[in-house]
């Protein structure tokens, strides 16, 4: 079908429970804090969430190659758990450039009445890898190392990668399939880009106590991270918001513009 058919195009609303046995479970895929987050979800758990509803999309690009460009996230209330939601989804826009489309996909989460949260993901999708993935300058490291990274520093294996996919069903092949990835333009299997987002938001929120630490985020995926690949996450507050960078040397994965909620 063409793609630009899809525009307009709606899915769910699908029930969601956010359960405890899989907050957990992401906890434990994203290295989050089980003691900090326990009546509640933390923030990256949104990416689940996109999960329920992503796939009905992906469904509809099978053949295509689709990579993660960019994310934003709306937190109205906390997600607490053993709480029950609908999330929907709606590609609100797609535009067309040198053979490659820009999907837009906004993202509903409601307790059925109310938005709870949200947000709007930027998929390119591609039938071929020309021009889809930039280059990238950083050396592919063994894909079953999770290198030496200090304790600053923060890397994910191969298999950190499946249990990340099992913790948010975001099964998209790139990141487990060598022969997907190539196809894509890339050099192998990469980190997914939610998990590199909730590496992010967990140090933006390392201390900050509020179940909703965050009003909003714009999360950037600048360069595809490879499995073992230790990088180092820094952060600078001013005026009510966090910017996070996810890099190794000079070379810049993630960049995070977060806004901090009130009491």
């Amino acid at each position: 079908m063409e793609l630009s058919a899809l525009e307009g195009v709606t899915f769910g609303p699908h029930p969601m429970r956010v359960c405890k046995e899989k907050v957990n479970e992401f906890l434990l895929a994203t290295g989050g804090d089980a003691e900090r987050w326990v009546g509640f979800a933390p923030p990256g758990y949104l990416a689940s969430a996109l999960f329920v509803v992503a796939p009905d999309l992906l469904s509809k690009l099978d053949g295509y190659s689709v990579i993660h460009g960019e994310q934003t996230f709306r937190w109205l209330r906390p997600l607490a758990v053993e709480q029950d939601l609908l999330v929907s989804g709606a590609v609100t826009r797609i535009r067309e450039r040198g053979g490659s489309y820009f999907v837009s996909f906004e993202l509903t989460i409601s307790d059925g009445s109310d938005e709870v949260a949200g947000g709007t993901s930027l998929f390119l999708v591609s039938q071929s890898a020309q021009g889809l993935v930039g280059g990238s300058d950083t050396p592919i490291e063994d894909p079953n190392d999770r290198g030496n990274p200090g304790p600053s520093q923060l890397s994910a294996s191969r298999s950190d990668l499946v249990k990340y996919a099992a913790a948010t069903r975001d099964w998209n092949p790139i990141h487990w399939d060598h022969d997907t990835a190539v196809s894509a333009g890339l050099e192998g299997v990469v980190v997914h880009g939610l998990l590199q987002a909730a590496w992010a938001l967990d140090f933006a929120a390392a201390d900050i106590s509020r179940n909703r630490p965050f009003e909003s985020a714009r999360i950037r995926f600048r360069n595809p991270l490879y499995p073992g690949l230790p990088v180092t996450l820094a952060s600078e507050e001013a005026d009510g918001k966090v910017s996070v960078v996810i890099a190794a040397g000079d070379t810049q994965f993630l960049t995070a513009q977060i806004v901090l909620s009130g009491q």
